[in-house]
């Protein structure tokens, strides 16, 4: 029995703005993903290195959008405006909990 976890990927996430989806929104963002790659099927272990190398990118803008050069931070408005509207269209509260 595989007893590893795995994650559904951007477009079969259940709530659509959970941790892991802004994982692979920003993975999009910095190029290190192309669209094509939701992460469907990746183990935690996978996203977590993922995850890794987009600290990194972000800790070169001091983790703020409005640090982003314009190219990247216009991208950056439409990958989490098309996220947030899918989002909100299948439930998602941002005022809700995780656990809400």
């Amino acid at each position: 029995m595989n007893t590893k976890m795995t994650y559904a990927g951007f477009y079969h996430d259940k709530h659509g703005m959970t941790m892991l989806a802004r994982v692979v929104l920003d993975g999009w963002l910095f190029g290190l993903l192309p669209e094509s790659e939701d992460c469907a099927g990746w183990q935690l272990g996978q996203m977590q290195t993922l995850a890794d190398k987009i600290e990194a990118e972000w800790d070169q803008y001091g983790n703020l959008p409005s640090r982003l050069p314009s190219d990247l931070r216009e991208r950056h408005e439409a990958l989490y405006r098309m996220a947030t509207e899918r989002a909100r269209g299948m439930g998602w509260d941002p005022e809700l909990g995780e656990d809400e």
